[in-house]
């Protein structure tokens, strides 16, 4: 279903941007600038993923754990296909519901009325289709007294009970869920959490980001470990979160 091979992410961090003429003719002229530039470049590289390696399965719900900074995030979104990774490449067989970036695909100055429709369009929604939909939309979201406020005004909570609502209302192939489940109410949390077990059931596969090592355990069957990038461990979750929770604990 999904084939990560030896995948690396490198970013550039700080670089300093002087490409007037000037610069341009010291470089041209210069080895020792050319060489210094190059230096500085290579400085600030920052390799968010370094040669990772995995496979999930059809139907398979795997947690990813690590610090923050441990590049579960860019993963997420190298498999989504939002980043082209540096090193390395991504098989993904089958349609992917990504749910990264709270928020991704709304018009902040839309109500949330409109961004259902343009979200909706965004994942591949036909209008008959979101007018079929609307109602069942709403009411899992509970925003039914904020359909004509612009999502700006929202809170975290609110955008993400919209997107959830959104992207759940069909049963995706694949789907992508990078802490969503821990913004807002603990009601509205529990009831996107049996959402996702539903999905689950139904033979959807699913790739989890959570800080939340109890979420992990209960709803994986596999469980990656990042950190600074690199693959510590892969395998059952209740093995990797333990292993995990007692670096934690060392720190």
């Amino acid at each position: 279903m999904i084939d990560v091979q030896n995948v690396s992410m490198r970013f550039n961090l700080g670089i300093e941007k002087n490409n007037s003429l000037k610069q341009m003719a010291v470089d041209l002229f210069s080895k020792s600038a050319r060489e210094k530039r190059k230096m500085h470049k290579k400085e600030n590289e920052f390799w968010a993923l370094q040669d990772v390696s995995f496979k999930v399965e059809k139907g398979q719900v795997v947690g990813f754990v690590g610090s923050n900074g441990a590049g579960k995030s860019t993963l997420l979104k190298v498999v989504a296909g939002v980043m082209k990774p540096t090193k390395g490449k991504v098989l993904v067989g089958g349609n992917i519901c990504p749910m990264i970036e709270l928020g991704a695909g709304f018009d902040l100055d839309l109500n949330a009325r409109e961004n259902i429709y343009l979200n909706g369009a965004v994942m591949g929604y036909s209008k008959d289709f979101i007018d079929s939909k609307y109602q069942e939309i709403v009411d899992f979201s509970e925003l039914h007294d904020f359909l004509e406020v612009p999502v700006r005004n929202f809170s975290s909570g609110m955008i993400a009970r919209l997107a959830f609502s959104v992207a759940t209302i069909v049963e995706p192939e694949i789907l992508i869920v990078d802490e969503i489940l821990s913004v807002g109410d603990l009601n509205f949390q529990k009831k996107s959490e049996n959402k996702m077990r539903s999905l689950i059931s139904g033979g959807t596969t699913v790739l989890y980001v959570s800080h939340s090592i109890e979420s992990i355990k209960s709803l994986c069957d596999k469980v990656v470990w990042l950190e600074h990038g690199k693959v510590i461990q892969v395998g059952t979750a209740e093995k990797v979160c333990a292993a995990y929770y007692e670096s934690q604990i060392g720190k």
